[in-house]
């Protein structure tokens, strides 16, 4: 089992940023591709970005490349998501999301929220414009 905990979230002003924190206990991270998905109240899940186990790939929705960067620090056990020139449209809960390494196809399934098996509970995250 992998418990996952986001922090960082909060109200900021458009335009501002925001570095939102995943960090996971129970088994190492490193075993563990992870991805950041967010929800907006009335909306479905829908994917920001994603990181390859060993950091080596990330990728990214079009609505936040360039905005958006996933990171991550095997040796804490964390990843990031730093997010610049926030704007008004990415008010959402924020979910930090991890799929076993041995999961199959991560480059072409990175998007898809059924392929990742353990979730944290979310942290707010609200623009103001």
């Amino acid at each position: 089992q992998v418990q996952l905990v986001e922090s960082g979230g909060g109200l900021v002003q458009a335009g501002g940023s925001l570095r939102l924190s995943c960090a996971a206990s129970g088994r190492t991270l490193s075993n563990y591709a992870v991805g950041w998905f967010r929800q907006a109240p009335g909306k479905e899940r829908e994917f920001v970005a994603a990181i390859a186990w060993s950091g080596s790939s990330q990728y990214y929705a079009d609505s936040v490349k360039g905005r958006f960067t996933i990171s991550r620090d095997n040796a804490k056990n964390t990843v990031y998501l730093q997010m610049n020139s926030l704007k008004p449209e990415d008010t959402s809960i924020y979910y930090c999301a991890a799929r076993n390494r041995e999961r199959p196809l991560f480059s072409r399934t990175y998007f898809v929220a059924a392929q990742y098996e353990y979730w944290g509970q979310g942290t707010q995250v609200t623009v103001s414009s």
